[in-house]
């Protein structure tokens, strides 16, 4: 089983992972408002204020939206990883970051809608 960490800086693609995730049968995601280091910095010591848009791509104060879902299968996590590559250009500064842990263990996770083969 795998973690999916999506952070974007744009809560209009929030909505559109969601959906494809829906798609794909990733059934369960939990979606946090988050800051990112470059805005807390610069609110907190206006020094730091040029900071901004070289830490985080962003000249002005937004809040990001940070999507995680654990999903089962590696089959399903490269579906979700390409659909998501396909829809958003996180390459692109300022846009977000998507990475990937291991998840060892899971307590009450709800079972997929459609079979899986083997899971791993």
């Amino acid at each position: 089983m795998f973690l999916l960490v999506i952070v974007l800086n744009s809560r209009g693609n929030v909505n559109l992972v969601l959906s494809k995730f829906l798609e794909i049968d990733v059934r369960g995601a939990t979606v946090i408002n988050s800051h990112g280091m470059g805005q807390l910095l610069s609110d907190d010591m206006p020094m730091f204020y040029p900071l901004r848009r070289f830490i985080s791509g962003a000249d002005h104060t937004q809040e990001n939206h940070m999507i995680m879902s654990v999903i089962r299968t590696e089959e399903t996590l490269n579906r979700a990883i390409k659909e998501i590559q396909n829809e958003l250009n996180l390459n692109q500064e300022g846009s977000g970051i998507m990475f990937v842990l291991p998840v060892l263990q899971i307590h009450g996770l709800a079972n997929p809608l459609k079979k899986e083969e083997n899971p791993s």
